[in-house]
């Protein structure tokens, strides 16, 4: 596997700063995570299969003086993620704080839902998201700091009508990020399972759900950017007084995940 918009050998030897990874890098969540990242002085490498689909996110980053590089990665694949960290470990900086985002919010119905449907799912969601945890805890734990983040949702903790699939590898990869956590908190790793409990506010959601958007005022939604000021308040926490677990909802939301 190899990375894209990278800079020269020479170029890429001086780097000394620490880098952030962000698997699953699409346009809302993970975009604005890159980008608040950055302009916290991180080195940002974002990946998702198709690499040619960051370079936008890449330029953007890059325009306002941060630095970027873009990777292609099917992260169901032990041997491209194992590349993938070796690759920004090696020739980039060492990891300071890692993100696993990748959403596969798919519905079907049960009697609709076929055994490669469910399988897919799981890959995405909760497979994938252990061979990340496994790779960052690899680099990161002899380093005894980092954070590492399993980006949750509602389905992590309350199976919905539909999502058999969905919420079955939500729970599971809530589970890991749970082992995870004992195993390497006391390793001075901070891993953390944000849960996204509502609708965030991207052209898909504006798209699919008219009504829903109509009905609420500006701030009704879940805006990118501030999730991502969530997550870098998290990551700066002292270890005194972590946080393992929270909730991150519009505050008209309704409460659905208890």
């Amino acid at each position: 596997m190899s990375g894209v918009y990278t800079r020269n050998d020479k170029e890429i030897a001086t780097v000394k700063t620490p880098a952030a990874l962000i698997i699953g890098a699409g346009d809302s969540l993970g975009s604005a995570l890159a980008r608040r990242f950055a302009r916290e002085g991180l080195t940002v490498c974002v990946a998702r299969r198709n690499a040619e689909q960051l370079a936008p996110l890449v330029e953007s980053i890059r325009a306002e003086g941060g630095s970027a590089h873009a990777f292609g990665c099917d992260a169901r694949k032990e041997e491209q993620i194992e590349s993938l960290f070796a690759s920004i470990e090696n020739d980039i900086g060492p990891l300071s704080l890692v993100v696993f985002n990748i959403g596969a919010n798919i519905q079907f119905g049960l009697r609709e839902t076929t055994a490669q449907k469910y399988y897919k799912v799981w890959e995405m969601a909760c497979f994938s998201g252990f061979l990340a945890g496994r790779e960052a805890a690899k680099y990161m734990a002899p380093r005894g700091a980092g954070s590492i983040f399993f980006t949750g949702a509602t389905a992590s903790v309350r199976g919905g009508e539909g999502f058999s699939a969905f919420a079955g590898a939500k729970h599971g990869l809530r589970a890991l990020t749970q082992s995870m956590a004992r195993e390497f908190g006391k390793q001075g790793l901070h891993v953390i399972h944000p849960i996204i409990d509502g609708p965030i506010d991207t052209p898909f959601v504006r798209e699919r759900f008219p009504e829903l958007v109509a009905s609420r005022p500006a701030d009704g939604l879940l805006a990118p950017d501030d999730i991502a000021d969530t997550y870098w308040y998290l990551h700066t926490q002292k270890r005194s007084a972590w946080t393992l677990e929270l909730d991150i909802r519009p505050w008209l939301e309704p409460i659905t995940n208890i």
